[in-house]
């Protein structure tokens, strides 16, 4: 990395695909990004960027295991410069009641100094939407969908606010979608006026990309942000002072690690049109017999 220069955001992930994820959507944005797994170590090199993205296995480990990966992630991006963090959780916002989303965000922030936060983990463009504090996947409550029986994380709450209650005790309030509709200054007072009440968490309301270019705006001054990849996308506006590089041409390969319905309705709809090989956890010789194939 060139002298004095530090990436403008660092982000934590609380898995492999949403860290993936968010990496795309950042480099959608114009912005240079390298993609970390795992917790990197002392001597890890950090290539010049604009962002560096963390991705790791928290999302249904213990918390405090999950509170620890995430500290060290941060203090390692925090001796490298960066000074904006974003905590990166999936759009369906999975977790308990116990965790993981709430003492992470809880660790995050006061690691950072931070009164306040947002919780957006609205994606419009995969169907991901939050009004009136409930989330959505499509025209469905997030108690409606294949989510409220994943063998993990069941969600049967869709009320955001409820939901990050039973997992922080810090207090979790809402800002509407008429005052996000009203732009990055409404945003940005009502924040001011939670903080002031000592509220932790406010979650946003969000219904198209509109409103996460107006949520990343009124919280620029946040050290700490939190949401899924939509907003993230939206925070940087280097997206307008950056050509996207053109990506290399070749032939490529798409792996999918997941075992959500989305995710198997993809995989069944590209088995039909391009060859494709069964990685089985299981099998002896995994690596072999891919490369094999491959």
């Amino acid at each position: 990395m060139s002298a004095g220069m530090s990436p403008l955001l660092g982000c934590v992930a609380d898995d492999y695909t949403g860290g993936t994820d968010v990496a795309a959507a950042l480099r959608r944005s114009g912005l240079r990004t390298v993609l970390i797994f795992g917790v990197p170590g002392p001597a890890t090199a950090l290539p010049d960027s604009d962002v560096v993205v963390v991705a790791l296995k928290t999302r249904s480990i213990p918390a405090g295991e999950a509170v620890a990966a995430s500290l060290a992630v941060q203090e390692w991006l925090r001796e490298r410069g960066v000074r904006r963090l974003y905590f990166k959780y999936c759009s369906t916002f999975d977790s308990t009641d116990q965790g993981n989303i709430g003492p992470v965000a809880d660790a995050l922030t006061e690691a950072a100094g931070a009164r306040l936060t947002v919780v957006c983990p609205a994606a419009p463009e995969h169907g991901r939407t939050v009004y009136q504090g409930h989330l959505f996947v499509g025209d469905r409550l997030l108690s409606e969908s294949s989510m409220r029986h994943h063998p993990l994380t069941p969600m049967t709450d869709p009320d955001l606010v409820r939901v990050l209650g039973r997992q922080t005790p810090h207090r979790v309030a809402l800002v509407a979608h008429e005052t996000v509709r009203r732009g990055a200054g409404a945003v940005r007072a009502a924040l001011d006026a939670l903080r002031a009440q000592d509220v932790r968490y406010a979650v946003t309301d969000a219904l198209d990309d509109r409103d996460l270019d107006v949520i990343a705006r009124a919280t620029a001054h946040l050290p700490v942000i939190t949401g899924a990849a939509g907003l993230a996308r939206a925070l940087e506006t280097a997206r307008h002072e950056h050509a996207m590089p053109a990506l290399p041409t070749g032939p490529g390969v798409v792996l999918a690690g997941s075992c959500s319905a989305a995710t198997l309705e993809q995989v069944a709809l590209a088995r039909r049109h391009l060859p494709s090989y069964r990685l089985r956890a299981e099998q002896e010789g995994l690596v072999e017999e891919a490369l094999g194939w491959l």
